[in-house]
């Protein structure tokens, strides 16, 4: 990974964190506590496994199959993507939006 692809991942993901925090959530990048592979990129939101895409050419399977090998037990792998001037955007699979939407409704996934 170049030293600039690292830093629009980061850019990348301090974004994210704004735009979440911006919303009421309490997230916070990892890379700047722990820096361990296979952690989400941003922590915060309960029962979520967050890998954030800052590209303008994303293979969003590549993307998932990354999220689901990285998380908990237990998390909905999810990723956050966006190019260049374009909102993000929120994947989930489809047999995991059932269960997320299940977790809002009941309240099982509030802020960590």
């Amino acid at each position: 990974m170049s030293i600039n692809s690292k830093a629009k991942g980061k850019r990348g993901e301090l974004g994210a964190v704004h735009e979440l925090n911006g919303m009421g959530f309490s997230v916070h990048r990892t890379q700047q506590f722990c820096g361990k592979a296979g952690n989400a990129d941003i922590e915060g939101i309960h029962g979520c496994h967050l890998e954030i895409k800052n590209v303008e050419r994303l293979n969003i399977y590549e993307a998932m199959e990354q999220a689901i090998r990285d998380r908990r037990d237990g998390e909905i792998p999810t990723v956050i993507h966006k190019k260049n001037n374009k909102p993000f955007l929120v994947t989930i699979r489809l047999e995991d939006s059932i269960e997320w939407a299940r977790r809002w409704l009941d309240g099982t996934n509030e802020h960590e």
